[in-house]
């Protein structure tokens, strides 16, 4: 069964930093794009950024110089860093992927910006 699980999220001060990963398990033969999406309390899911096979990256404007995604394609693992967190970045942050041509998704990982 292929799957996505994310970690690495938790309560962080404003202005403090996180990093997600998300790898990729199971019998994989293609991956395509690969990218984080989140929710927060009450909101609909919105995309965050998003990362091609070939490593074009694409973010929404109100994380831009704040968010960077990456992706190791040996290690099947898409990153996110975040930096300058703000509480408007509290949310469950989503990873999702193309895994064998079929959309993915994550469980997800609890963000909480809070001091």
């Amino acid at each position: 069964q292929v799957q996505l699980a994310e970690s690495g999220g938790g309560l962080v001060q404003p202005g403090g930093s996180l990093r997600l990963s998300c790898a990729a398990s199971g019998s994989i033969f293609s991956i395509e794009a690969l990218g984080w999406y989140r929710q927060a309390p009450g909101k609909q899911r919105e995309v965050v950024a998003t990362i091609s096979a070939d490593g074009r990256t694409s973010l929404r404007d109100s994380v831009k110089g704040r968010f960077t995604i990456s992706r190791d394609n040996a290690k099947k693992t898409v990153y996110l860093q975040i930096d300058s967190l703000k509480p408007e970045d509290t949310a469950v942050y989503y990873c999702w992927g193309i895994l064998n041509t079929i959309n993915t998704w994550g469980k997800g990982t609890q963000v909480i910006v809070s001091s």
